[in-house]
């Protein structure tokens, strides 16, 4: 209904505009730990496999491949873990993951060590990687909620932004520093032990699931239920298609960083831990930024739009910036600007979301902020391989201001209360 849209966006304005940082509550700091621990592990996988990438075969194609593989598993996946996200407590399902990835670091460590790390398994682990992911994303957006109260929650998901984005600059340099030091199992070992570490952190954690969660229904039909409450929330749908914007625009020339540092650097290890370091450092101020924000929504909503729209004018400017210095601010200032785009669009949902529905929500948007870009990152490494990125990249930024420029007049058909 008209009327009932334009609650949905605005409701949580009324309430919340005081700040409160999330690390005044004990039992987020008890878990702020954890979550350093697995970020930094999870990078260190994230680069070794990207590395090894383009290390192995010198391929845009192939290292869009191996994004898309860490990625491409939560189109499918992500929508069933957010329902049991939605049934269960969310702690053991980030514990079940914690073993998941450990057992991948460690796969990883013993082909490495005996030789056997070719394109195959290669080609695996990268899979692997994206289920493992498909898991801990639902689990961890359901259980930030669960440790602090509404008015902290923007403060929350920016901190947890934060400290993915610090373990972004910290995981691939530490890994380049094992490889050129020590070896590549080395790398694998550290990040199985900061798995581990992160287990420990959690199953000390005690979080108590909400009462709304325990229900007799079958899968398929909260799966069928949260797609309905989806439908009639005109606001959540408008958030979501400017998710999938962001991951098209942002996050998919993340993902080949490995080719873009050895197309233009003709560099190894060490050139892409510096790229994939300062995109940490930019994605650590956006989330700085949006740590510091009320849960005001249209402000919030403004604030995303702004960004994606800058994002895509960084697009058309990359042939201006040169050498490894150049290259590098042009990577932070296409972070920081997603990553407040990514971060604010997590924290409207967040907020705007019924807790019974958070999961299946949440599942949702991680489909969209994975899927997407696991996509673009194969389309656009193949047209890379053919055009180059200076080639690319300007088409995609034309097509994303075109596209959040629709997302704004969609935002102002549902704040008059039309219909979209």
């Amino acid at each position: 209904m008209p009327q009932k849209a334009r609650e949905d966006f605005s409701d949580c304005r009324d309430t919340r505009q005081v700040h409160r940082s999330a690390l005044s509550d004990p039992r987020f700091r008890r878990y702020y730990p954890a979550s350093w621990f697995s970020s930094l592990g999870a990078w260190l996988l994230r680069f070794l496999l990207g590395w090894s990438a383009w290390d192995l075969t010198q391929s845009a194609t192939w290292v869009g491949l191996v994004g898309a593989l860490m990625l491409a598993p939560a189109l499918f996946l992500s929508p069933w873990f957010g329902i049991l996200s939605d049934r269960v407590n969310p702690r053991q399902g980030l514990l079940l993951s914690m073993l998941l990835h450990s057992f991948i670091a460690l796969t990883g460590a013993v082909t490495s060590a005996t030789g056997t790390y070719e394109r195959i398994a290669l080609v695996c682990l990268a899979t692997l990687l994206g289920m493992a992911t498909s898991l801990h994303s639902p689990m961890r957006l359901a259980l930030v909620p669960l440790l602090v109260p509404r008015e902290a929650l923007p403060s929350a998901v920016g901190y947890s932004a934060m400290s993915f984005n610090i373990a972004r600059m910290i995981g691939p340099a530490l890994g380049a520093a094992l490889v050129a030091r020590i070896s590549v199992t080395a790398a694998w070992v550290m990040a199985a032990m900061m798995f581990m570490v992160s287990f420990w952190r959690l199953s000390r954690l005690g979080v108590e699931r909400p009462s709304e969660a325990d229900t007799p229904t079958s899968y398929r039909t909260q799966l069928i239920a949260g797609f309905r409450y989806l439908l009639q929330r005109a606001d959540l749908r408008l958030l979501l298609a400017l998710t999938a914007l962001n991951g098209l625009l942002g996050r998919t020339v993340i993902e080949l960083l490995p080719a873009l540092s050895g197309q233009f650097l003709r560099g190894g290890s060490a050139e892409l831990a510096t790229l994939v370091a300062v995109a940490g450092l930019g994605s650590v101020l956006g989330g700085l930024l949006v740590s510091r924000q009320t849960a005001n929504a249209e402000r919030l909503f403004m604030l995303v739009c702004i960004a994606i729209a800058l994002a895509a004018l960084h697009l058309l400017s990359l042939q201006w910036f040169e050498g490894m210095v150049g290259l590098a601010v042009w990577v932070a200032c296409l972070s920081v600007a997603t990553t407040v785009a990514g971060t604010g669009a997590q924290t409207l949902i967040q907020l705007s979301a019924e807790g019974a529905y958070r999961g299946r929500v949440m599942s949702v948007w991680t489909m969209l902020a994975m899927g997407v870009p696991a996509l673009g990152a194969a389309l656009l490494g193949a047209g890379v391989d053919q055009f180059g990125f200076t080639g690319v990249l300007p088409v995609a930024g034309l097509l994303g201001l075109c596209l959040v420029g629709v997302s704004h007049a969609k935002r102002a058909t549902v704040l008059s209360g039309a219909k979209p």
